[in-house]
């Protein structure tokens, strides 16, 4: 593995696939809340799933059921992600772990806020946040911050785990950073990546490097 920072790792020359039995994680974003109806920024408030959330929870684990093969459960915790990831356990048998390095970023004051009412009262700092991952909103973090606690959260994963298969529960951000990892996309890739709510994205981690994704934000169970 690389080490655990926002940058893009180095590229794996040509069309060679990694060697090995790979380490595959199921990216599960939590279901629908309050502020997600809304498109509202929430990162570190504890906001519960709606009763369209809890069924698409419902949904997804009936999938991930079906599809069988479940080692282990890993996620954010947070009861958005706690409340998914525990009907997932529900409906597969398998363990259920939390790692606090898969919680959404923190985004401060801009917590609860729409992207008008930020960028009406926050114009300058918005504009910054847009154009860098470096830049934070104001008593947040910024996402090459969630970058670094995310892709260690990675490491711990794949040594934790290697060889198996697990769910990962967590938020839009976490996920779209474990994807450009996977892709070798570089952060600003972020600002280009759509995850519904409930999606599941499938990435195979090899032992000797390459990642090779395998579906992105399909949400084929919830129609």
């Amino acid at each position: 593995m690389t080490a655990a920072t926002g940058d893009a790792p180095a590229a794996q020359g040509g069309w060679s696939r990694g060697r090995g039995h790979a380490t595959t994680t199921l990216l599960l974003r939590h279901g629908q809340t309050p502020l997600s109806v809304e498109r509202r920024f929430a990162g570190r408030g504890d906001f519960p799933l709606t009763d369209t959330g809890r069924q698409q929870a419902a949904a997804a684990s009936a999938r991930l059921a079906g599809r069988g093969g479940i080692d282990a459960i890993v996620s954010s915790p947070l009861s958005r992600t706690r409340r998914t990831a525990e009907a997932v356990a529900e409906a597969t048998g398998a363990p259920l772990l939390v790692d606090d390095g898969l919680v959404e970023t923190d985004f401060g004051q801009w917590e609860g806020k729409s992207f008008a009412e930020v960028s009406a009262q926050w114009p300058d700092e918005m504009t910054a946040w847009l154009a860098s991952t470096d830049a934070a909103p104001p008593g947040g973090e910024s996402f090459a911050a969630t970058a670094r606690r995310v892709l260690a959260a990675l490491d711990r994963l794949l040594a934790a785990h290697a060889g198996r298969t697990v769910v990962v529960v967590s938020h839009v951000t976490p996920i779209k950073t474990l994807l450009c990892r996977a892709l070798l996309a570089p952060p600003a890739a972020l600002f280009r990546i759509h995850l519904d709510v409930a999606s599941l994205s499938e990435v195979d981690w090899f032992s000797d490097g390459p990642a090779l994704v395998r579906s992105m934000n399909d949400t084929s169970h919830l129609r």
